[in-house]
């Protein structure tokens, strides 16, 4: 749990190099395999579990005033779509973090960024947010791809900042990403800093999420096991290292 509280610490040893806004995020997680989950993941990296159990993570939400440390936003290219499909892994050390199956985002300049320095797999895709009254509705069509993902849902009431040994912690308290080159077999990892998510409950009436239809999810149920709602943070992103 120690190493879990302190990864949500600024890091002494590093300069940010990049400020985002996170909004209107909705967390979607399906419970899974831990073998499964640990099929997939490269060589030094292990599937971080609570209690015995493995989630699959399905992220859509909105990238505001997107900048460099140094530059002001820039209209056109801060602003974007993002959807993310992720799982929760620790490395050697015993570090906690995120892994990604997959980053969508609709900002092609966003998308050829995060791929060479950040080393993560994103697509470009066609992406829109509105709104219904309290209702949201999120699609997303990646590019040359058939299918159309969706969802649709309303935020509800605000909740507690979550305990230490919930399971809203496990999945949401995570200030590390882990991304590895494959060509050259070597991971990275880059840290984030913002304040823990303001959540609240959801209903969502409508998840078609095709994009989870890989082989390797093909027992994935309909119905979540665990969702929430953030309206959102503000993040400093911190340079990848090895």
């Amino acid at each position: 749990m120690e190493m879990r509280l302190n990864v949500r610490e600024k890091p002494q040893d590093q300069t940010v190099v990049m400020f985002q806004k996170w909004r209107e995020l909705l967390f979607l997680h399906w419970k899974i395999s831990p073998q499964l989950i640990q099929s997939t993941l490269p060589k030094g990296l292990f599937v971080d579990t609570y209690q015995e159990e493995a989630y699959l993570g399905v992220v859509p939400f909105l990238m505001r005033d997107i900048r460099p440390r140094f530059l002001p936003t820039v209209p056109g290219i801060s602003n974007f779509l993002e959807l993310n499909v992720r799982t929760y892994v620790i490395d050697s050390e015993g570090r906690p973090g995120v892994w990604f199956y997959s980053l969508d985002a609709s900002q092609a300049l966003a998308v050829q960024v995060a791929k060479t320095f950040f080393k993560l797999p994103y697509f470009k895709a066609t992406m829109s947010s509105q709104r219904n009254g309290e209702k949201h509705i999120y699609t997303s069509k990646r590019f040359m791809a058939p299918e159309v993902s969706q969802f649709d849902f309303t935020p509800r009431d605000s909740l507690k900042e979550p305990s230490v040994d919930s399971v809203e912690f496990f999945l949401l308290e995570r200030y590390l990403l882990f991304a590895y080159d494959f060509q050259s077999q070597r991971l990275f990892r880059g840290q984030v800093n913002h304040h823990p998510y303001p959540l609240q409950n959801v209903e969502v009436t409508a998840i078609r999420a095709p994009f989870c239809n890989h082989p390797l999810f093909k027992n994935l149920s309909g119905s979540t096991i665990h969702q929430v709602y953030s309206p959102g943070v503000d993040v400093a992103v911190y340079p990848l290292i090895e």
